[in-house]
């Protein structure tokens, strides 16, 4: 069963409806219209790994001087190459309040996946943040290199562990999704597919030049208030509606037209199948590009039962 609790806990900040910014203060850690999100109440603390048989143990966290926990499968076999996910948190939140939100470390574990939860580093107000796009979220003008750490632990992962490479996804929340963005553009080399909630692409197209092409799955609430479901800008930088963030990406993928070819339940808060699913059919091999658009749906959605499990799904369809 799923709980409902305000998010001074899950995302450091208190629950409210301030989506203004360049202050971003409820960004990604608070709700619109003082909505609670749905946490999945049996994830409510990282289980890092199984326990240690004899021989090297297994690293807890990856990183370095930046640390970033490591789920790793119970039934983990070094003999067998396993799927690795890289959580990307909100602006304001960390990995580890990221995960609580979505319940990963639950859905990766039933999947047999290994699983990294970095942070981003701290601006001037002390929110955690990605330096992602012109766009979302370096608001103080940092000149940190995200692309390179998180494809250090990529690397890092994948000396540890016997890391599949054709299957390495993304999962990032707003300016996480923004950051799974900006890997997809400049890290496509070393990942395979993407799913971004309330993200969006990179504004500015001379900035991407993906070294291959990757899937992409966004998914995206219409009456989002503060990543604009239609797109927007902050301080001159814009970034591309929902469908918009998808498309470039499709068209490197081979893939076709669009069209809408059904409706699931992904949040709770709204009753019955409120979001549509957008295809893109005629894809190049193991390739693939959708838009799940929750209609109505916020920010920070409650998810439904299922809703982040049946993101694991989309991105496992999708190797290299």
């Amino acid at each position: 069963m799923r709980v409902l609790f305000c998010l001074p806990l899950l995302l450091s900040l208190a629950c409210g409806d301030d989506d203004s910014l360049p202050d971003a203060g409820n960004l990604d850690g608070g709700t619109d219209g003082g909505e609670t999100p749905d946490v999945g109440g049996d994830a409510l603390a990282v289980d890092s790994g199984p326990d240690e048989d004899a021989g090297a143990p297994l690293p807890r966290s990856v990183g370095g001087d930046r640390p970033a926990n490591v789920v790793t499968p119970r039934d983990y076999d070094p003999e067998t190459p396993t799927p690795l996910l890289v959580l990307l948190h909100g602006y304001g939140a960390s990995g580890a309040l990221q995960d609580l939100y979505f319940g990963t470390t639950r859905a990766v574990r039933d999947r047999g996946w290994l699983l990294v939860l970095p942070d981003g580093t701290t601006d001037a107000s002390g929110k955690r943040f990605w330096n992602a796009s012109t766009a979302c979220c370096n608001f103080g003008g940092s000149t940190v290199d995200d692309v390179a750490y998180v494809r250090g632990l990529i690397e890092e992962m994948k000396e540890h562990f016997n890391v599949d490479a054709s299957r390495v996804y993304l999962l990032g929340h707003s300016n996480g999704g923004f950051m799974a963005y900006r890997m997809a553009c400049d890290a496509a080399d070393v990942i395979t597919a993407v799913a971004s909630l309330a993200g969006a692409a990179e504004g500015d197209e001379t900035r991407c030049e993906p070294a291959r092409p990757i899937s992409v799955l966004q998914i995206h609430g219409t009456a989002d208030a503060t990543i604009a479901y239609t797109g927007g800008g902050f301080e001159g930088a814009t970034f591309p509606s929902a469908q918009g963030s998808v498309e470039g990406y499709a068209a490197r993928a081979g893939c076709s037209a669009s069209e809408v070819t059904g409706e699931i339940d992904f949040t709770s808060d709204i009753p019955g199948d409120e979001t549509s699913v957008r295809v893109w059919s005629g894809c190049d091999a193991g390739l693939g590009a959708e838009l799940w658009s929750l209609e109505g749906g916020s920010h920070i959605p409650a998810l439904a039962d299922g809703a982040i499990e049946r993101t694991l799904d989309w991105l496992g369809m999708h190797t290299l």
